[in-house]
Parts: C-alpha cells; structure tokens; sequence
C-alpha cells in the first residue's frame, strides 16, 4: 500500500483552460488537449525547484490586453499588457490579444503563440527562471524542445 505521500507524487495536477476574453476566437477543446500534453511532458523534464507536480490544479485563463495590463501593474508593477504571467500557487494567465499581436508580428498562428506561452507558464512553475541570461537560454531551449515534441505527437495522433 502506498503512504499519501507516495500517491501524491505520483499524480498530477489537473490542467483546465478558461477563456475570459471576446476578441479572439479560441478552440478551447483543442488548447485543453494540448495543455494536458503539455503538463505532462514538462513533468518529464528534469527540475529544481519545482511546485508543479505538487500543484492539485493549474488554472489556464485567456484573457483580453485590457485584463493582462492590470494584472501586470497590480502584481508586477509594470505598465501595459505582457503575453504570460505565471503565479506560483499555479495559476497562468495569458492575453489572447498580446498572442494576436505577435503571431502577426512573427508569422506564427495565434494557437502556436498561446501554447508557447501555455508551455512558458508550465516551465516556470516547473522551476524554471528567465530572471539570468543562462536561465532565459536553459528555459527557451526546454520549451523549444517540448515544443517539438509535442508537433511530434499531433502528427503521429492523426
């Protein structure tokens, strides 16, 4: 019989997105599907420091530019909307707006943008830092590697 400490290591949090924004269209069946991948392969990764599988859930939550600058003044102090903010009791917050602006700025699809940021949000309750260099180039060759790991798996789904 396994003790509760044991159980709890091994499972995982459970992972739901919400969309609470009107200006960009969102699959969410397809962002949930991805998000479950997406926990699970950065439970994989190897981490320091990590909250996340002690986590018993992970709000994912789209919101507008308008939402994401508040969040941002009130939590970080910073002016304006950013694409991803992580708060460590597990909680990732994402502007669908701010993806919108970067797909067209970088020629991706807005679904490509919030499942980086979705992945981003995951690696830093993983531990992960982006405060350092080191820690920015660690964290961005994770996230590029679960990244294509994952485009790996949908094409071999179907």
């Amino acid at each position: 019989m396994k003790s509760d400490r044991e159980s709890s290591t091994l499972s995982s949090p459970k992972i739901m997105v919400q969309n609470r924004q009107r200006i960009e269209p969102i699959d969410l069946n397809s962002l949930q599907a991805f998000a479950r991948r997406a926990l699970a392969e950065c439970l994989r990764v190897r981490s320091t420091n990590s909250t996340l599988a002690e986590l018993a859930e992970v709000p994912v939550i789209l919101v507008s530019d308008r939402r994401m600058a508040e969040l941002h003044r009130q939590f970080l102090g910073l002016a304006g909307p950013t694409d991803v903010i992580t708060f460590q009791h597990g909680e990732i917050v994402i502007s669908a707006e701010t993806a919108r602006s970067n797909a067209k700025q970088f020629g991706t699809a807005v679904l490509h943008e919030i499942q980086l940021y979705l992945v981003h949000g995951l690696l830093h309750l993983h531990g992960f830092d982006d405060t350092t260099v080191s820690g920015a180039q660690k964290m961005k060759g994770t996230q590029n590697r679960l990244l294509v790991r994952m485009a790996n798996f949908k094409c071999l789904d179907g």
